[in-house]
């Protein structure tokens, strides 16, 4: 699949803040005591805000008429995408009352805190799970219909989200929590094992071909003609290769930056190189999801001339 940039940016800064913003809300009404700083629970909310504000808005870059996106709320009962705009939607004003909440009364767990504060960081879940169940819901690409998709998005939110708020803590208050950095490291770790999965998964020979794709089983087939002189929408979109070489080196960059170097850096408690992890991590994941969907393959491709998918 051709990678569509608005698309990389909308599922990484948006499941990096839900991440961020779920991790956050449960430390505080659970009582960790790094997190009863209403500074730290503000600047923790406002940078989920613009994260998942900012992805949202890039989503609509990449259709045809943006205008048009309100349309997406309408086929509920039956499209993941539309489920992920209402969830989405739903979730501000649980996110907006928790942070007034914060501002007006501090960090006393309140009735309305705990209300807003849970409602809120279910919403956040439920709206990275619809994310991601729109691509492991397509039959189309086996690449994507898997149950690793879901758990890769939900866990590399999480860690995303649990380095942005390591970082923010610290930036605040000067001291990293001892609690927050055992997280974030188990985080770290955990998305590294669910992303390798993955990838070894992805790269076991199976799913369709030609053969199964024709119906002819029993001999060789192959493509004699394209039926068309150019390429079209589905050459470019859904015919889109890259060099084994390439994903490789990519592969490796990604695996170094998302993950190595943010744990490396996460074994010292320098507010600042806390605030590189994190940084590195969004960029890492960046590589993440476009490796993600440029080497998801479509079953068309197979009537273009690939003898597999």
């Amino acid at each position: 699949m051709h990678p569509a940039f608005s698309v990389l940016v909308f599922t990484v800064m948006s499941g990096a803040g839900y991440g961020l913003i779920t991790l956050m809300i449960l430390g505080h009404l659970f009582g960790l005591p790094q997190l009863q700083d209403s500074t730290v629970l503000l600047t923790g909310g406002g940078l989920a805000f613009a994260l998942i504000s900012g992805g949202l808005l890039s989503s609509t870059l990449h259709l045809a008429n943006p205008k048009n996106a309100w349309r997406s709320f309408s086929r509920f009962k039956t499209s993941w995408l539309s489920r992920e705009a209402v969830f989405a939607v739903l979730f501000y004003p649980f996110l907006l009352g928790y942070l007034a909440n914060i501002w007006a009364n501090g960090t006393e767990v309140t009735g309305i805190a705990q209300l807003a504060g849970f409602g809120a960081a279910a919403l956040a879940m439920v709206t990275l799970f619809c994310t991601s169940m729109i691509y492991a819901s397509l039959k189309t690409i086996r690449q994507w219909n898997s149950s690793l998709t879901p758990v890769n998005y939900i866990a590399l939110g999480l860690m995303s989200g649990s380095l942005l708020l390591a970082a923010v803590q610290s930036a605040v208050t000067g001291d990293l929590s001892s609690t927050l950095h055992t997280i974030a490291m188990g985080l770290v770790v955990l998305g590294a094992v669910v992303k390798v999965i993955y990838l070894f998964w992805i790269g076991k020979p199976a799913g369709s071909t030609i053969n199964t794709a024709t119906g002819f089983t029993q001999a060789s087939v192959r493509l004699l003609d394209q039926g068309h002189t150019s390429n079209g929408f589905l050459n470019n979109e859904f015919g889109y290769t890259v060099e084994a070489n390439k994903l490789v080196r990519l592969r490796v960059l990604m695996v170094a930056i998302a993950f190595v170097l943010p744990f490396l850096l996460l074994l010292t408690s320098s507010a600042g190189l806390l605030v590189l992890a994190a940084i590195l991590t969004i960029i890492g994941l960046l590589v993440e999801r476009w490796l993600f969907f440029a080497e998801a393959r479509h079953v068309v491709r197979l009537f273009h001339g690939d003898q597999r998918v």
